[in-house]
């Protein structure tokens, strides 16, 4: 077993993750929900258990002392859920005023991140929507948190954004509304703050269930 220390994280190596974690933990003084777990490599047994194989490779850092209590429980939720799916991933808290998003905000990036995206990011958002339903239950009160993987959010509320100015730009030339396919809840409101300042169009979510969706309309 061996250990790399650098400022208010360590790098650590063990026989399996959970071992280099606790040496890690021990090592840093702290508990498991004060600290972000990156699993660097998951290692690999020897052939029938036999030989020395590969060992758990995890980098723990200390959370800052002014993360919230909000933002320290959903990496604590965060983190288990990582562990319980076996993954190779970094979970990273980041600034929460971000141009999308005032809740506490996570990147998850790493070898197996396209494991945590799925067919059309459904992974991602079952991984957001139980994330957030343990938090909630947890707190006692409704918590969301914004989760991405690998910038595939980012990149597809940047891509929501542009066809919000496309399509008005096309309701503005036929001044007949434009229906959009059905979105969840997040994606609309990427919709609706994008138009939300242009005087010439408005905005509006209808339908229920899977089939709500946004209509983009111009203004008499």
């Amino acid at each position: 077993m061996g250990r790399k220390t650098q400022m208010r994280s360590v790098e650590t190596t063990a026989k399996t993750v959970e071992e280099a974690i606790e040496i890690a933990l021990k090592e840093l003084n702290v508990e498991r929900r004060e600290a972000k777990i990156d699993v660097i490599d998951k290692g690999k047994s020897g052939i029938f258990g036999i030989g020395l194989g590969v060992p758990a490779k995890v980098k723990v850092q200390v959370i800052d002392q002014n993360t919230s209590s909000e933002e320290m429980d959903a990496s604590d939720v965060l983190n288990d859920l990582i562990q319980l799916m076996d993954v190779s991933v970094a979970i990273n808290l980041k600034d929460s005023q971000s141009e999308y998003s005032d809740r506490p905000t996570f990147e998850i990036d790493g070898e197996d991140s396209g494991l945590l995206i799925g067919r059309r990011g459904e992974t991602l958002k079952a991984l957001r929507f139980l994330a957030s339903s343990i938090i909630s239950r947890k707190n006692k009160k409704r918590t969301n948190i914004y989760l991405d993987v690998a910038g595939y959010q980012e990149r597809r509320y940047d891509s929501l954004s542009h066809l919000a100015e496309k399509v008005a730009r096309q309701v503005l030339k036929s001044g007949k509304p434009i229906h959009l396919e059905p979105m969840p809840a997040n994606e609309r409101r990427i919709i609706h703050l994008t138009l939300q300042d242009d005087p010439d169009v408005s905005t509006i979510s209808t339908g229920s269930g899977q089939e709500r969706r946004v209509v983009i309309e111009k203004n008499n």
